[in-house]
């Protein structure tokens, strides 16, 4: 872990995640076997709309990371992501139409339909 990442025990970094997203996170986790593996959330160029979310499980921090501990899970964001995910939460939903992980950006002008692309 690199000295200079800010560790937060609050949606400090601007990104909230619920009770449901950590519980999958973590079951996730435990399916990997990897304890030390936390939620790495991205902002990339691509997507119908211009940019793309993206969630993996990683194990490294960069010096340019923000990470931040909500319902016991760790979450990991760039600071350049972090400057459009500022104020979004970050869900899992399960109903009859499968489980997912959403995104509430208040920073999106529009969505595609998948869910996983934005327009800012």
């Amino acid at each position: 872990m690199a000295e200079t990442a800010v560790v937060t025990e609050s949606p400090a970094s601007g990104v909230a995640l619920t009770a449901s997203a950590a519980a999958r996170v973590q079951t996730l986790i435990q399916m990997e076997g990897r304890p030390n593996l936390m939620l790495r959330l991205t902002v990339s160029g691509g997507g119908c709309s211009g940019f793309q979310y993206g969630i993996t499980l990683d194990d490294t921090v960069n010096s340019d990371d923000v990470v931040s501990e909500q319902h016991g899970t760790k979450m990991v964001v760039d600071e350049t992501s972090l400057g459009v995910l500022a104020g979004t939460e970050v869900d899992f939903v399960e109903d009859l139409m499968g489980a997912s992980f959403q995104f509430r950006n208040p920073n999106a002008s529009s969505t595609c339909g998948c869910g996983s692309s934005f327009s800012v």
